[in-house]
């Protein structure tokens, strides 16, 4: 998986950059852009989508349509995608003739995750104990500590879909059928501490830099609230983490954005839950509170720029904004009292610009920046009271 060279000669303002998705990241990819001066085109097959009605161009075309490949290559220098469920030939295609990162084969590595915690384990980085299940054959010879455990869908999971918790082998069974027999991974259910994730940005020469540890909180296999800096973790866990994440990229011979997410179990202990080969919901924070944010770095490791610097400048709490606020007990609409968010000082306010509301789909973010961990605390605490979501 060598990385293009060409990479390395930057491009100038003014250039057209590609994104494979038209969701919330490549809405904010192209916002990003658009900044430092480049022009976007957003593949995706919707008829309206975030970064689509955010772009200078939106390509109607499903992934991987050709035609719609052909013009997306056409028009600009350099590609890369928001999701990690494009299709990896559709990549393998882009890149005969523009700039793609990631490369298609790191983006294939994270589309599985059999493949995912096998490449993992050959960096010598610890991932939850687990058995590939590719038939009920596999359930039957599945360690016994392997339960209670979790069956997960070996593809196409995100956001807990795809995902089953299971207690026993005949649970495991019943959930494998339920997921049409799909290869799955049965993971142990490790008894957890707390949840962290690492950014990086690594760029075409190597070079890499890092976010600072984000605390993550996941309810109903979505995440809820990030916490940066982390309220629980040492020093040395936070580079121990670091260390591990930049190895993953290294590892892959990355080029771009990607975010490693962790278990932390007693006595500090690291398992690798999974990667994702892009800008993730827990780096958001870094809009409003680091230097330079993980979407800006997407842009500048796509363009061949140096990487920006990723210091945190104040405390920062992020709170995700699910479809379900939309809804009261009754499940009548209603329209999130806004006012009372924005009325908090150190909040900022990220709608995603999507049409319609729905329970469980991401819908923005609100971010509260402030001097003291104990102050941002309070203010995450009162948006979190305005728009109805629990804290922590």
């Amino acid at each position: 998986m060598s990385a293009d060279r060409t990479a390395l000669t930057p491009l100038p303002p003014g250039s057209w950059l590609g994104m494979m998705g038209g969701g919330q990241l490549g809405r904010m990819f192209t916002v990003a852009a658009q900044t430092l001066g480049y022009r976007v085109a957003v593949l995706d097959p919707a008829e309206r989508c975030p970064a689509g009605d955010t772009a200078d161009l939106h390509i109607q075309a499903a992934y991987d349509d050709p035609a719609g490949l052909d013009r997306l290559a056409e028009r600009c220098a350099a590609i890369t995608t928001e999701f990690e469920n494009v299709p990896a030939d559709s990549l393998r295609r882009l890149a005969r003739d523009r700039r793609v990162s990631p490369v298609a084969d790191a983006v294939a590595i994270a589309q599985d995750r059999i493949v995912e915690k096998r490449f993992i384990s050959s960096l010598g980085v610890p991932v939850a104990p687990h058995v590939a299940v590719l038939s009920e054959d596999d359930l039957a010879g599945a360690p016994d500590e392997l339960f209670p455990g979790i069956l997960k869908a070996a593809r196409l999971g995100y956001d807990g879909k795809g995902q089953a918790r299971v207690s026993s082998r005949d649970e495991a069974r019943a959930a494998f059928h339920a997921f049409g027999g799909v290869a799955c991974v049965l993971e142990a259910r490790l008894p957890l501490a707390f949840e962290v994730s690492v950014v990086v940005a690594r760029g075409a020469d190597g070079q890499s830099v890092a976010y600072p540890l984000a605390e993550n909180v996941h309810r109903e296999g979505i995440l809820a609230i990030s916490t940066v800096p982390s309220r629980q973790a040492s020093d040395e866990l936070a580079e121990r983490a670091t260390a591990a994440a930049i190895g993953v990229a290294d590892g892959l011979q990355y080029v771009g954005v990607m975010c490693v997410e962790f278990f932390v179990l007693e006595g500090d202990r690291l398992v690798v839950n999974e990667i994702a080969p892009r800008p993730h919901n827990s780096g958001h924070y870094s809009i409003n509170a680091c230097v330079t944010s993980q979407f800006e770095q997407q842009v500048r490791a796509l363009a061949g720029l140096p990487l920006g610097d990723t210091a945190l400048l104040a405390p920062a709490v992020m709170l995700n904004i699910l479809g379900d606020i939309w809804f009261d007990e009754n499940d009548r609409s209603r329209e999130p009292d806004w006012s009372a968010v924005l009325s908090v000082p150190s909040a900022s306010l990220h709608l995603y610009g999507k049409e319609s509301a729905r329970r469980a789909r991401k819908m923005g973010h609100v971010t509260c920046v402030a001097p003291g961990e104990l102050s941002v605390d309070a203010d995450a605490a009162k948006v979190a009271h305005a728009l109805g979501i629990a804290f922590p």
